[in-house]
């Protein structure tokens, strides 16, 4: 039974932040260093971003009659509001957000109805509240009050992808079941002025947006393009568990985004596709035993691959580039696409979701793959059979990876 994602839909505020203006008022904000001012301005210039989106409607940069919380454009001034005053305005913002994404998606999915969706499954690492975005989805959405609900919370950039997992695992104990899986984020809540230079790699790459999807084993209407959830695969690198964090602080959530973290992805990406692949009978002859990459932990169980415990598993990776046809690679930064291109043996063409993703709306958490899956469906480049790879990095340092499969109704 296969088990397919459809009708991926996406949203965005209506606030652009252009990423040159957002780098001078930075840049300009008063107890900064000189370093840190070197730091903003190299940052900012290298991030690949071109523009990102804001529910904050201050950051428009234009002077207004009512009392800033967020930044004072009269002064040009970022302003440090607590935690407090940024998650009211999760609550408010964030639930357009679900709602305009999750009826996206309704709408977009031939054959479904909003009487069909079983269970939802929402995603955010950017605010709280209770009832959440699961019930908030149920009510505005006219969902059957019976619908199961489940909220994944506070795990990161990566946390679409076990949303996809679980909802995939719903559906295999359930073959009637209908799962709505929404992300939402609302980073730029938490974008502060500091001279710490996580901080301001934070600061230059986070934005908000939201998307959405609907996992079932119905059958594809004809024309539909959708992506079959074929294998999920979890990997903690052995380091790098300080260098990506989330923490809560009285200002805000307190971002950490090390310039080490591309570094870490050089050194481990084999290793954390390699369990992968390893489950997959296709794929399972990528993998070389060359005292290279990732040492299994488990023994891992494939028709026609075994690795066992304690061997060692890399990736041949021209032929994994020329096997699977797109990459979904979460945009954590340019320095994390180079990384991975490079690693991988990819093409300019098989990044170029996730570029444009990272160009037109900066790293929305985890929000972000859904826009960089979407963005690979529609190219009409992609065609039935075809194999996708998904990467989502995360605290921990975790990577989560899935396979995935182009399906043409």
């Amino acid at each position: 039974m296969a088990v397919t994602l459809r009708a991926i839909q996406t949203a965005v505020p209506p606030t652009v932040l252009y990423q040159e203006q957002v780098r001078d008022v930075f840049a300009a904000q008063p107890g900064l260093s000189r370093l840190a001012q070197r730091i903003v301005n190299t940052s900012f210039n290298v991030s690949g971003i071109e523009t990102r989106h804001t529910v904050i409607e201050e950051l428009t940069l234009d002077a207004s009659g009512e009392a800033p919380k967020f930044f004072d454009p009269v002064e040009q001034r970022l302003l440090m509001p607590g935690t407090r005053a940024r998650n009211e305005l999760y609550i408010l913002e964030a639930t357009k957000l679900f709602v305009e994404a999750g009826r996206r998606a309704l709408e977009a999915c031939p054959g479904v109805e909003a009487a069909d969706i079983t269970h939802v499954v929402t995603v955010s690492c950017t605010g709280f509240y209770a009832p959440g975005p699961d019930y908030m989805l149920v009510r505005e959405l006219g969902l059957s009050p019976a619908t199961q609900r489940y909220h994944l919370g506070f795990m990161g950039c990566y946390a679409a992808m076990p949303a996809l997992r679980t909802a995939k695992q719903f559906v295999e104990a359930d073959p009637n079941a209908v799962v709505l899986v929404v992300s939402a984020e609302l980073c730029s809540l938490h974008l502060r002025t500091s001279n710490d230079p996580d901080t301001i790699v934070a600061s230059s790459l986070f934005s908000d947006g939201a998307a959405a999807g609907i996992v079932s084993s119905r059958p594809l209407h004809p024309g539909e393009k959708a992506l079959d959830l074929d294998l999920f695969e979890t990997v903690i690198t052995p380091v790098g568990e300080g260098d990506m964090a989330w923490k809560i602080g009285d200002e805000g959530f307190e971002m950490v985004l090390s310039t080490y973290v591309p570094h870490i992805i050089d050194e481990h990406i084999e290793g954390a596709l390699a369990p992968l692949m390893a489950r997959d009978p296709l794929l399972a002859g990528l993998l070389t035993d060359d005292g290279l990459g990732f040492t299994a932990t488990r023994e891992l169980e494939a028709e026609g691959a075994e690795v066992l415990v304690g061997s060692v598993a890399t990736l041949v990776a021209p032929a994994m580039s020329d096997a699977i046809a797109h990459w979904a690679i979460h945009p954590g930064g340019r320095s994390i696409l180079d990384k991975t291109e490079a690693k991988l043996g990819l093409s300019e063409t098989q990044l170029r979701p996730s570029r444009e993703t990272l160009r037109n709306h900066g790293n929305m958490s985890s929000a972000t793959i859904l826009f960089v899956m979407k963005a690979i469906l529609d190219e009409p480049a992609s065609t039935d059979g075809e194999r996708v790879c998904a990467m989502a990095f995360g605290p921990g340092l975790t990577v989560e990876s899935a396979l995935m499969t182009v399906r043409l109704g």
